[in-house]
Order: structure tokens, then C-alpha cells, then sequence
């Protein structure tokens, strides 16, 4: 049987699907450029990963609590409760680091932060009636979740500071107008991707607020919080939540690695049935997990398991590090910036200053599309993404993103000169040509 592209789900056919292959796309093909490109750990995070240590001492833990080694050693090769087994380790981790007081039943344990958000948008929207409310620019994969769910998204404006809360304000407002209210609101407050916005700690109570009045829940996605320099942390939206109106969503891929796809999402708000009973959201997405990855590896969540035991069973201890490494990045490549690009003699050139996150945004005065990455992969030996990928409208046509996690310091300056001649030589040439003004 011969099928066509129109006869399947139009969300294959949908730009952001093949964002992330395109990229990698470009990188195979220019293996000598220097990459700012992926948004991955850095390669040094995984120099002292000791799996087999790891699930040893969670083994230990098992057994420590009451079962038996046989038991203990089963647990990891059946397919397991589909909420997961290493919750309360998770639950006691967030209420220590963030103080984020969920116990255990409220969390469920997911293939990456990918996952939770698809279990989330499928458990909360069931028909067309609601729409679902993104910072713009978006991180693709909720963005890309809800193609594939046929759930309508809606852009609200990212500043440096965040969302903008008036916009959303007004937003809610026209939405419920015209009959279709915002159900959920998808936001990460710190250093979000791609646009490394820093929500402050007003403006994370005012959000909370306008959550509550309005009556979305808020799904937090809290990726690179743990980015923030040392002294300098703002509580995750959970642990301000006291209307249960946020929806928290987490993932292991930084803090620990990617490779072992271990996220979790918090979902501790009541359900009412119509027999009178009252369940979870936790347990609605528990079910909904069991139709689409059925559980998340216990291998891979006793490899977690195990490297929170061993740091104290804290996520900031496992995190400390990393978190070092991507500071000095961050700086590095700020600095190498201001010295090769900010002497005024590259007008219409401006970039932004996150103080977190893997992520720094620069403006240019020409277009930004994949004709000028292949020109600047190509000729100049360098790599970065556009950002007209994570808006859904035309606001970054003109942007791209650098992300600085995945560099050594030495890179990252040799990358930025190669960025500099890139831009100097493009963007003169464009103007040259009349392109710009």
C-alpha cells in the first residue's frame, strides 16, 4: 500500500517536527565547524557516571526499606508501576533543594520532560474548546506536542523578565471572549530555551495571581534552574503554589544525563468524578502513561535513584558542579562577545545577558533563515540556530540562538571570532547590496 503525505496527521507536515533534524542535519554535514548549535551537557558532566555503582546503591536503598534482595533486584527487571519507584527519593530531593512540599503520589516518573508534557496536554484538553497559551519564543517540544494532539497554541510575548503578564492578562481576556478560554499555560521561568528569560520572584507571584483568577493551570518546566549562580536562586513557581495551580515538570537530562530519559512531572491537583470521588491529576497521567510508554525504564530510574543516594539526596549536590562548568561558559561567551562585537562598530548587532541558562539570543539588522546558516557553516566554520523555529509568529526572523553548553572556554573564543567575520563580511555585504537599510 502506497500512502501519502496528505492521507497522515498534519502535524507531520507541521516546520517544527523537522527543526531538530534539520539541525542535526547541518552539523553532519559540517563536522569541522565549531557548534553552537545543541542545547546538550556538556561532554565532561559524564567523565565519572558509574552505572553499575548507581544501581547498586539503590539496591542497597531497596533493601535498606523493607524488601529483600531478591525483591529488590526484580523491581529493576519488570516493568514496574507505571507512576514509577523512585518518587519519594525525587519528592524528598525537591522538597529539600526547592522547597517544593509534594509527596510522592503526586509525582509520576517519565521518559524526559518530552513525555510529561504530552501526558499533560492530553489529560487537560479534551476537546477544542480551550487553547493552550506559550512564552514566545517557545521551546519546539511543546510546541510540537501539542501539533500532535491537535490542541490550538496561542503566543504570549517573552521579555528578558519573563512572560509578559499584561499581554497574558489580555490575552485570557479576548480568549474567553471568544469562547475558547486559556485551559494551560506553558512557561519556564528560569533561563528559559530560547530565550533565557529570568522571571523575578514579583513577577512569579503575579503569575500565580492571574493563574488563579483566570483559572489555567500553569505547566512549569524547570530544565536549567539549576543554572543559577550560587546565591542568586529563586523558588521554582511550585514550591509559591498554594492554589495548586501549577503543574511542575522536571527532567534528569542536565542535572545527571540525557541518555538515561528520566524526567518526572508533579500533578497534585484534585479530580472529581460523577460518582463523587476524587482522584489526582498524578493518577489521570499514571493512566494515560500506561496507554503510550506503559512505565519509564527502572533501570534508568534506579541509575538516578542511586546518583541522588550517593549526593546526599539532593539535586543541588548532584548539580554543583555542572552548574560551575555552565556559568563559566555563559560568561565566557558573553565576554568573548562584547570584546569581538561590541567595540560600535557592528550597528543593528545587539545580543542579551542572561545570567543562567545555556542560552544567549543575538539581533541582527538581515534576515536569519537557513540560507545564512549554510553560508556561515560553510564559508566560516561555524554553527548556531535561527530562532524563527520557537515563535509562531515572525518576531525572530532576524534572531538566532547560541548555546554555549556544550563548548570548552577555547572554543567558545575561537567559535565567537569565527561568528565575528561571519557577521562583519555578511552583513556589510548585505547592506552593500540594498538588502538592509
Amino acid at each position: 500500500m502506497r500512502l501519502h503525505s496528505s492521507s497522515l496527521h498534519s502535524s507531520l507536515r507541521d516546520p517544527v517536527l523537522g527543526s531538530i533534524g534539520f539541525l542535526n542535519e547541518v552539523m553532519s554535514r559540517y563536522p569541522e565547524a565549531i557548534s553552537f548549535a545543541p542545547g546538550a551537557p556538556h561532554p565532561d558532566t559524564f567523565e565519572d557516571i558509574d552505572t553499575e555503582r548507581y544501581v547498586d546503591k539503590f539496591i542497597d536503598y531497596l533493601v535498606h526499606t523493607g524488601r529483600s534482595p531478591e525483591q529488590a533486584r526484580r523491581l529493576l527487571f519488570e516493568y514496574g508501576p507505571s507512576r514509577g519507584i523512585i518518587n519519594g527519593i525525587v519528592a524528598d530531593a525537591l522538597r529539600r533543594d526547592h522547597g517544593i512540599d509534594a509527596p510522592e503520589n503526586t509525582l509520576v516518573m517519565t521518559v524526559g520532560a518530552q513525555e510529561a508534557m504530552l501526558l499533560v496536554l492530553r489529560a487537560l484538553f479534551r476537546s477544542a474548546e480551550g487553547v493552550l497559551a506559550v512564552a514566545n519564543p517557545c521551546f519546539v517540544g511543546i510546541i510540537g506536542a501539542a501539533r500532535l494532539l491537535d490542541i490550538d497554541v496561542i503566543p504570549v510575548d517573552e521579555t528578558d523578565a519573563g512572560i509578559d503578564l499584561d499581554g497574558l492578562e489580555r490575552t485570557c481576556r479576548s480568549s474567553r471572549e471568544d469562547g475558547r478560554p486559556v485551559r494551560a499555560l506553558y512557561v519556564a521561568p528560569d533561563f528559559s530555551n530560547p530565550g533565557a528569560a529570568h522571571m523575578s520572584l514579583g513577577g512569579r507571584r503575579r503569575l500565580l495571581d492571574l493563574a488563579e483568577r483566570e483559572g489555567f493551570l500553569v505547566i512549569e518546566d524547570n530544565a536549567y534552574g539549576f543554572t543559577a549562580a550560587a546565591g542568586a536562586e529563586l523558588p521554582p513557581l511550585k514550591a509559591l503554589d498554594t492554589a495548586r495551580s501549577v503543574v511542575h515538570i522536571g527532567t534528569f537530562a542536565k542535572v545527571a544525563f540525557p541518555g538515561a530519559r528520566v524526567g518526572y512531572v508533579i500533578a497534585d491537583q484534585p479530580v472529581g468524578s460523577a460518582s463523587g470521588g476524587t482522584s489526582l491529576l498524578a493518577d489521570e497521567l499514571a493512566a494515560v502513561k500506561s496507554m503510550v510508554t506503559v512505565n519509564t525504564s527502572p533501570l534508568c530510574q534506579a541509575v538516578i535513584g542511586g546518583m541522588l543516594l550517593e549526593h546526599g539526596g539532593s539535586v543541588m549536590e548532584l548539580s554543583g558542579r555542572k552548574s560551575e562548568i555552565y556559568q563559566r561558559n555563559l560568561t565566557c561567551l558573553v565576554d568573548a562577545l562584547d570584546r569581538h562585537l561590541g567595540d560600535g562598530s557592528h550597528p543593528g548587532i545587539r545580543w542579551n545577558r542572561p545570567s543562567g541558562g545555556f542560552f544567549v539570543r543575538i539581533r541582527l539588522p538581515v534576515p536569519v533563515d537557513a540560507a545564512l546558516l549554510e553560508v556561515s557553516a560553510a564559508k566560516y566554520g561555524v554553527l548556531w540556530t535561527p530562532m524563527r523555529q520557537f515563535y509562531l509568529d515572525q518576531a525572530g526572523d532576524h534572531q538566532l540562538r547560541l548555546s554555549c553548553s556544550y563548548l570548552d572556554p577555547e572554543r567558545i573564543e575561537e567559535g565567537v571570532r569565527r561568528l565575528t567575520a561571519f557577521l562583519s563580511e555578511e552583513v556589510e555585504r548585505r547592506r552593500d547590496s540594498g538588502t538592509i537599510g
